[in-house]
């Protein structure tokens, strides 16, 4: 067991599952998308206690499961996602990538990466990651994880900065996730903004 803490789900054993797993980090930052942070990296925890296997994610399970039977488990309320029919195909599919190209562990995607710039095109190939998802998942691998190949400040870009509050990499507590809250109502607020002027 780790001794890493992590704070995404207001959750102690969702939480714990997160910091333990690998696989578990990952297929959160895979749900975190419109919907609140803590319900993306809750959903880990939900699907291994719904596959039998509370404590870790079985990706090989994920990966080759009936893929109408995943997005039933996803479905089943309270879905893992808002929109756990498109989630479901994504969660497979990114499981069938850790399968074929890292032996179905997310730790072996980022421990063999030689070089940030190396990390963020791993993770960017992977399903439902875009440029700012991958730099995104990288800063929080370095600044919470302890994955810190040559360059990843870097390949993160501005979220890779050591005293941001942008994005969930940054949330160690609820103060924390409070301010990166802010920063991101700003963001949408400035963007707005200049979309109608």
């Amino acid at each position: 067991m780790t001794s890493r803490t992590l704070h995404l789900t207001g959750n102690p054993e969702a939480d714990e599952l997160l910091a333990a797993d690998g696989n578990a980090l990952l297929l959160g930052m895979v749900l975190d998308q419109q919907v609140p942070m803590e319900k993306a990296f809750a959903g880990p925890a939900v699907l291994a206690e719904r596959m039998g296997t509370p404590g870790r994610i079985d990706v090989p399970g994920i990966a080759f499961m009936n893929a109408d039977e995943f997005a039933e488990l996803c479905a089943r309320r309270p879905a893992v996602h808002r929109f756990p029919g498109a989630m479901a195909k994504r969660l497979q599919g990114v499981c069938q990538a850790l399968v074929e190209r890292y032996d179905g562990s997310a730790v072996e995607l980022w421990s063999t990466a030689d070089s940030g710039e190396e990390l963020l095109r791993r993770i960017g190939d992977l399903p439902g990651f875009g440029a700012q998802k991958a730099a995104i998942f990288v800063a929080l691998l370095g600044k919470q994880y302890d994955v810190t190949p040559p360059g990843w400040r870097e390949a993160a870009g501005k979220y890779g900065e050591s005293d941001s509050r942008r994005s969930v990499a940054d949330v160690v507590d609820a103060r924390s996730l409070d301010e990166v809250r802010a920063t991101k109502k700003a963001v949408k607020a400035a963007a707005k903004a200049s979309a109608t002027d």
